[in-house]
């Protein structure tokens, strides 16, 4: 463990894990319908009835209401409950490799970034810019304060100061993980007359980059390609779907492959 980081931090990060997991939800299901992660409250997606404050604390609530609306008796979705803990446990984890640190907060932000992604391109295949630039954005402002790896800086700008090479390692991560595929995206649409990968997946790639460097992004860029393609083609198989037509959520595999990465490589 961390010097940093603690029981006390550790149990900090879960909580504080648990209850941005759940403004994620919020964040999961409204930003790819464009409304407001603000106003209105937290309701039923069901029958529209406001969410009580008790009905709203992370985990517990799930649990006391057996997974139902108090109001309708409908379902919850079971992704509500897996976003709260899985934030939680990813950002003890981030906190417990890192430290209670600038460090260990930027890869707990990437974690959170990771899951919410995740679901909206499982859910609705969507990857919303609120994450993808948005956090793409976060990274670079992370840039100045954490070293961005790569051999690019080390190289190209040796005399330069950490700040100089960790920014010169998130642009050229950046440009090189999303710049082929976008080509390849582009080329495919206009010799196929149809979309290949979404400029969704070249934006993710952009975040990739931006956050783990060029190295650990074709990592996790490697994960992801060969996780959906197993689990893609194991998937289309046992529910008969047509391999040629089904929309796998790419993003998805990314995604658990970059939240993969900082945890089993201390960056």
């Amino acid at each position: 463990m961390s010097a940093e980081a603690g029981v006390g931090y550790l149990i900090l990060a879960a909580l504080f894990g648990l209850l941005f997991g759940s403004f994620l939800n919020v964040c999961i299901y409204r930003l790819p319908r464009d409304v407001s992660v603000v106003l209105p409250r937290s309701f039923c997606p069901e029958c529209g009835a406001g969410i009580r404050w008790r009905d709203n604390i992370p985990l517990l609530s799930y649990v006391v209401l057996r997974g139902r609306c108090r109001d309708c008796g409908k379902g919850i979705g079971i992704r509500y409950p897996l976003v709260e803990l899985a934030v939680a446990v990813l950002w003890v984890l981030a906190i417990y490799r890192y430290g209670w640190t600038i460090a260990g907060w930027k890869w707990a932000v990437f974690e959170a970034i990771m899951v919410a992604l995740f679901w909206t391109d499982l859910e609705e295949r969507l990857l919303p810019d609120e994450f993808t630039l948005g956090g793409a954005l976060a990274g670079l402002v992370f840039a100045f304060f954490v070293m961005v790896p790569g051999a690019a800086g080390e190289l190209l700008l040796p005399e330069r100061t950490p700040v100089v090479r960790s920014l010169v390692n998130a642009g050229l991560a950046a440009f090189f993980l999303a710049g082929p595929v976008w080509f390849i995206g582009f080329a495919y649409s206009h010799l196929r007359k149809k979309e290949g990968l979404g400029m969704g997946d070249v934006k993710l790639l952009l975040l990739l980059g931006v956050f783990l460097g060029l190295e650990d992004g074709l990592l996790a860029l490697l994960i992801g390609a060969v996780a959906g393609s197993i689990l893609g083609l194991i998937y289309v198989r046992a529910m008969h779907k047509d391999a040629a037509s089904y929309e796998l959520p790419f993003g998805s595999f990314l995604c658990a492959g970059g939240a993969l990465v900082p945890l089993l490589i201390k960056i």
